[in-house]
């Protein structure tokens, strides 16, 4: 088996709604290599703990949670989006919620949440190789991965595509609203203490405003194998 640290690991960094969830899964795919969802690990918890009933103020009920959550990801056999079991409960919609977004930036400044999530994150780290989407994948989690790709894009952009997402989920939603929300959370995320939001040295800048999905995978996939 080899070592975790030979093992090759491709860090997709970005903002909310900048595609890093997409491009991941079918980068992913197209390399034959395995996935995190990084993003998914803290929308979680925030799950959990409301399940729960903690607040998220309770920094030690918080982060008890973190130590004991159960989390699952599960291949769509239709090759959508990967399921996400959070202890036991097929939580996938619940986690694509601005709800969920908004308690994941929470619950993610919080020291002892993160530090909590470090080994499960690199537990990922198998042969043939890994597929990390996240916000700090490059500069925290894996600064040693060969390949790191930071992608953006203008936030109504990201507004629009998390509109139509959510919609097609049959949620209720405002695209002024959401445009509040991903310009506050691109705030928070960039002036946080712990881990801000920012490209990782040596990382491929990919603005994906009003680029094909085809056309993002073809640059992002360019960068392990040029």
């Amino acid at each position: 088996m080899a070592h975790p640290a030979v093992v090759p690991v491709l860090t997709i960094d970005g903002p909310s709604g900048s595609g890093k969830g997409t491009i991941s899964r079918l980068v992913a795919e197209k390399l034959g290599w395995r996935l995190l969802d990084s993003g998914a690990l803290y929308r979680a918890i925030g799950y959990a703990a409301g399940a729960e009933g903690i607040d998220l103020s309770d920094v030690d009920a918080v982060t008890r949670c973190a130590q004991t959550i159960r989390i699952r990801f599960v291949a769509s056999h239709d090759g959508g989006e990967t399921h996400v079991i959070v202890n036991g409960h097929d939580a996938t919609d619940e986690l694509r919620t601005e709800t969920a977004g908004a308690a994941a930036s929470a619950i993610a400044v919080i020291p002892s949440v993160r530090q909590a999530l470090v080994d499960l994150q690199l537990s990922f780290r198998k042969a043939p190789g890994l597929v990390a989407d996240g916000r700090d994948m490059g500069t925290v989690i894996f600064p040693d991965a060969a390949h790191k790709v930071f992608l953006t894009a203008s936030a109504s952009e990201r507004a629009k595509r998390r509109y139509k997402q959510l919609k097609d989920k049959g949620l209720s939603v405002t695209l002024a609203g959401l445009l509040r929300e991903i310009e506050a959370r691109d705030e928070r995320d960039a002036s946080r203490a712990v881990a801000p939001l920012k490209p990782a040295e040596g990382a491929v800048l990919v603005d994906t405003t009003g680029m094909p999905i085809d056309e993002v995978v073809a640059k992002v996939f360019a960068v392990v194998r040029p």
